[in-house]
């Protein structure tokens, strides 16, 4: 209750500061005309003087409201009304060197986790520091720099993701050093975090191998470089991401994500390669859990992302995603067994109508097609069975900048 408060607070703060900025004014110019008025009797309630701080701070709704009707193996399960995603967002400067910026996410559970104690609803709360004019440090509940467009891209601009993005720890409390280049055409980036926002015992549970023991020291280190090439008609955000999972296992994980632009078209693909001591995303785990009882070791996940964005007119824009995850247990026990598992696929035709020419605000419609494809051998090995899926969804898509 009082974090809605607070809220309430700051967003009306600036209406009831700006009244006695105007109250203020006709009190000057009724003195001015002879009338006994004497300013400086008048005590604010919120000093005029935090206005100029208001100015480089904004409040940001990122949201996407919908109707959708879901499926399941070509049956009709659900047709609803739903808030997609809707997160709060405070970002700005408070100082000629100090940034700040806080999101929480209101679509998501909100317990705290053990390991980082801060709510895992909340996606961002850090603090930047500029260094140097191109060199800043930032401390906090940070969104790990793994590279990638699917990720990088506002999260109210994805109807689904891919599976490897979709299953990951994304936002991780610990810090990061970033240096611009002086063109500016390139960036680096290096994160020392968390590994997760729960205790290894909280994560694996009973599902961890009696043969691995949690570590003092779980961190993750991230590095990613960002790069622009002939006027920003190519662009690139790749990462190597190491996280030290447990005592003896370790998690390696590379994003390349590239961006070819022209006048009205951009085209963005990502490659996606996670090598995983201890399954972290679970899928894999999940596949073979009707015969072995904890965390597959040794999962691989190598995925795909496409998507294709062509602006037909100026408020109409086409949009196809395409995606793919390939699933392979390389620490199968079994003499006679495969390492790969599955495949799945997604395809998400979009189109986006923009009818405002100075707000971000949209409707789309938009259909997000599934299908998971198991191999014969974990059909036979753990009773695998092949789905489709499907989402119809229509609705509107805006970070709406309230202040």
């Amino acid at each position: 209750m009082n974090k809605y408060f607070i809220y309430i607070i700051l967003f009306f703060y600036p209406i009831l500061a700006i009244g006695q900025v105007e109250q203020m004014g006709q009190m000057e110019k009724q003195s001015n005309e002879g009338e006994q008025f004497v300013v400086d009797s008048v005590q604010s309630l919120f000093p005029v003087s935090k206005l100029t701080l208001l100015r480089n701070v904004d409040f940001i709704f990122n949201s996407r409201f919908a109707f959708g009707s879901n499926f399941l193996d070509g049956n009709h399960n659900v047709s609803k009304f739903n808030v997609d995603q809707f997160r709060f967002e405070i970002k700005g400067r408070i100082h000629d060197k100090i940034r700040f910026r806080f999101r929480d996410r209101f679509t998501r559970e909100s317990e705290i986790g053990n390991l980082d104690n801060v709510k895992r609803s909340i996606d961002l709360a850090f603090v930047t520091a500029d260094l140097t004019p191109r060199t800043s440090i930032s401390i906090g509940k940070l969104v790990a720099d793994f590279g990638g467009w699917e990720f990088d891209m506002n999260p109210i601009n994805i109807l689904a993701y891919n599976d490897i993005v979709g299953n990951s720890d994304n936002f991780l409390v610990g810090v990061e050093i970033s240096h611009s280049f002086k063109n500016k055409s390139n960036a680096l980036s290096f994160q020392i975090l968390n590994t997760r926002t729960k205790t290894f015992e909280e994560q694996y549970g009973e599902t961890a191998p009696p043969n691995i023991a949690a570590l003092d020291y779980p961190l993750a280190f991230v590095s990613n470089w960002r790069g622009s090439f002939f006027n920003k008609k190519f662009e690139t955000t790749y990462s190597y991401s190491f996280f030290h999972e447990a005592d003896g296992v370790s998690m390696n994980y590379i994003a390349l994500g590239n961006k070819f632009k022209s006048k009205n078209f951009i085209l963005y693909y990502d490659f996606q390669y996670s090598h995983e001591g201890l399954d972290r995303r679970k899928i894999v785990s999940n596949i073979i859990n009707s015969q072995y009882p904890y965390a597959a070791e040794k999962a691989l996940y190598i995925g795909h992302w496409m998507r294709a964005c062509y602006l037909i007119k100026p408020k109409i824009n086409l949009l196809l995603t395409l995606m793919n995850t390939n699933f392979y247990w390389e620490g199968n026990p079994d003499p006679i067994g495969e390492s790969r598992l599955a495949s799945s696929y997604g395809v998400t035709p979009t189109v986006e109508y923009l009818p405002f020419k100075n707000l971000n605000m949209k409707f789309y419609v938009g259909y997000v097609a599934r299908k998971f494809e198991y191999t014969s051998y974990a059909k036979t090995a753990f009773g695998a069975k092949d789905y489709t899926s499907g989402m119809l969804s229509f609705g509107i898509i805006a970070p709406l900048l309230v202040l």
